[in-house]
């Protein structure tokens, strides 16, 4: 099985910034995609970026320009740059990985922008 322990959640200031980072664990063989996805109250959970092994990525819509996605593939790890961060940011955001095949998903951490 492969665990997923996210951090770097918490409250930031619109036009802040805040790091997510996931570590992931386990009996790793190969991990494909590795990603990011949120959900705030009342709505879908959405896609907010994705890398995959050759360093190719994608970015939802409404974070293209102040996000950035990155692994360290020697360390089992992916962050979440987020830059000029607006209210409507605020989500709990879980962490996503596939390996051999399967869908991980972290615990989730909470980030929350204010005005």
């Amino acid at each position: 099985q492969v665990q997923l322990v996210e951090s770097g959640g918490g409250l930031v200031q619109a036009g802040g910034s805040l790091r997510l980072s996931c570590a992931a664990s386990g009996s790793i063989i190969s991990i494909g995609a590795m990603g990011w996805y949120r959900q705030a109250p009342g709505k879908q959970r959405e896609l907010v970026a994705v890398i995959f092994s050759g360093g190719i990525t994608n970015y939802g819509d409404s974070v293209k320009g102040r996000f950035t996605i990155s692994r360290d593939n020697a360390k089992n790890m992916v962050y979440l740059q987020m830059n000029s961060l607006k209210p409507e940011d605020t989500a709990v955001y879980y962490c996503n990985v596939i390996h051999v095949g399967y869908n991980y998903w972290g615990q989730g951490t909470q980030v929350t922008v204010s005005s």
